[in-house]
């Protein structure tokens, strides 16, 4: 069976040209040609059937043949907040693996200990655009720009909240096993700091903002490591919890 090549289209239903970038890898590395069919995806629950009206050097043109209005794959809204590393690769590798996994936000936060106070998410989004294309998720995840801790604590969100750190002065429970309580909300945010971890003050601080203390295993985990870890649990309990 050949396989399904999908192609990112922002408001596909209102379009009939694929942007620049991919109609140069339909054109150039598929090959596409007037006829052949294609699969678009809206990033926002949609995929398309279509074929493609006019391959031309730099530009590939649609006709949409059938909308394919995609199920989500879980319950409620999936949530990472991440210090960045020093070294962008390692969360280029991290954004790329916890959207195949699935997420819906991922924000990226200041710490007193981060080693990285900027980032640019420009390379970020096309990478997980093109980690969406390749695991077949039918909504794109939102990549916030850089917060500040305190910023972010105090933002309103629906459902349970974390802080994973290592501190063992501070009572913890492990993430998964907090993620399989019953709750009225499935919406999760996990909040995971740099490689120097949060400070003691800052993971006081967003206790009594309502964060759960929690950690990750016994393993003491590389920041990019923990982030997916992350994402894995709040994927996995979701699939026992729509089990039992």
């Amino acid at each position: 069976m050949k396989e399904i090549r999908f192609f990112y289209v922002p408001e596909a239903a209102q379009q009939q040209e694929l942007p620049q970038e991919e109609a140069l890898h339909a054109m150039r590395v598929l090959r596409l040609k007037d006829g052949d069919e294609m699969y678009l995806m809206d990033g926002v629950g949609n995929f398309y059937r279509a074929r493609v009206t006019l391959a031309a050097a730099h530009h590939c043109y649609y006709e949409i043949e059938e909308t394919l209005p995609q199920a989500p794959q879980w319950k409620g809204r999936l949530h990472l907040a991440i210090a960045p590393t020093k070294m962008i690769d390692r969360i280029e590798w991290m954004v790329e693996k916890v959207v195949e996994v699935g997420v819906d936000e991922v924000t990226f936060v200041d710490c007193q200990f981060s080693e990285r106070r900027q980032i640019k998410c420009t390379r970020l989004e096309k990478i997980a655009v093109s980690a969406m294309k390749q695991s077949h998720k039918a909504w794109k995840p939102v990549l916030n720009d850089m917060m500040s801790f305190k910023h972010f604590i105090q933002q309103p969100f629906t459902g349970r909240k974390y802080i994973a750190h290592c501190y063992e002065e501070i009572p913890r429970t492990y993430l998964f096993d907090e993620l399989r309580k019953p709750s009225d909300s499935p919406d999760a945010v996990v909040m995971i700091g740099p490689e120097g971890d949060f400070s003691v003050q800052e993971v006081q601080t967003a206790i009594d903002a309502g964060f759960i203390s929690v950690d990750l295993g016994k393993s003491r985990l590389r920041t990019e490591t923990a982030g997916l870890s992350a994402v894995m649990m709040m994927q996995l309990s979701q699939e026992m919890n729509n089990n039992k």
